[in-house]
């Protein structure tokens, strides 16, 4: 077991592990930490706890000192420089005439380096814009292109459920979200039903996935053969979540399903459940 405290730079940013050394922090005290981008000031998230080793990421960094009054005026002091520099960024790419959509400025603590995210369709030569950029703040520039997931998360909005972004409010990093999520869970494959507004698939077809995945170990899928109380038929439909089979018998002329609970029925045959190429290339897109 090792002794970690979790700090985040952002507000709803990966949370990073380090060796407190000694010192007790609480939630929502500030730290001086060193990252791979130099010093930099981090809230804490987690406070003073013990992780099994195999959670964490050896050798891990000592937090530098307990953030003071001074180190607090500096981070606020950039917060603020940073809206400032958005909208010194902004009027230069309308003069540069540059087809990219500032999303995010950040500065280092230290201030030695500013970072402008965008988003663009393709790639954008900036290098005026980047020389132009140093020429007024006097220090180091990056420009970040960046997807429209991590757009969605700077910016951050409501989604189709009436709540605020998942990615804005608690997720800390993505999780990969596929078509076939959506097939599994017996969602419409429409486009504007499964994706966000960020136009890409929405991020809590995540959340029941292990549910659903384990439902399906125990549920026969559409176009399994069956066994039942009336005899053998094709299952058409099924109710993961209910536990109910829609299932069309053999001798059936007419085509009419019935209804059985899964415990009812012995599985003869098995279906698959999968998303053809024809689907897959329509919603190509959105899984991206």
């Amino acid at each position: 077991m090792s002794e970690i405290v979790g700090i985040r730079f952002k507000d709803t940013g990966k949370v990073y592990y380090f060796d407190p050394d000694g010192e007790t922090f609480e939630k929502g005290n500030y730290a001086i930490v060193e990252t791979v981008r130099g010093v930099e000031c981090g809230e804490v998230v987690i406070e003073n706890k013990s992780v099994p080793d195999e959670e964490i990421v050896k050798p891990l960094k000592k937090i530098v000192r307990p953030a003071n009054r001074q180190d607090i005026k500096t981070y606020n002091e950039n917060n603020r420089k940073e809206k400032e520099a958005m909208e010194t960024c902004r009027k230069r790419i309308e003069f540069h005439k540059l087809e990219m959509n500032l999303v995010d400025v950040e500065y280092t603590f230290d201030r030695g380096k500013i970072i402008f995210y965008f988003t663009a369709d393709g790639r954008v030569d900036f290098r005026e814009l980047v020389k132009d950029l140093a020429g007024i703040f006097r220090t180091r520039i990056e420009l970040r292109q960046i997807g429209v997931r991590d757009e969605a998360k700077m910016l951050g909005g409501l989604g189709i459920c009436g709540r605020p972004f998942c990615c804005k409010s608690f997720l800390g990093n993505f999780q990969p979200v596929s078509i076939k999520m959506a097939k599994e869970q017996g969602l419409s494959l429409n486009p504007g039903k499964i994706s966000g507004t960020c136009g890409r698939l929405m991020c809590c077809l995540k959340y029941e996935q292990d549910t659903y995945e384990h439902l399906l170990k125990n549920t026969p899928k559409p176009g399994a053969i069956v066994e039942t109380a009336d005899g053998r038929g094709k299952v058409v439909e099924i109710s993961l979540l209910t536990g109910k089979l829609k299932v069309v018998h053999d001798d059936n002329q007419m085509g009419i399903p019935k209804t059985y609970d899964v415990k009812d029925v012995k599985l003869l045959k098995d279906a698959r459940i999968s998303v053809n190429k024809e689907e897959l290339e329509a919603l190509k897109s959105i899984e991206e």
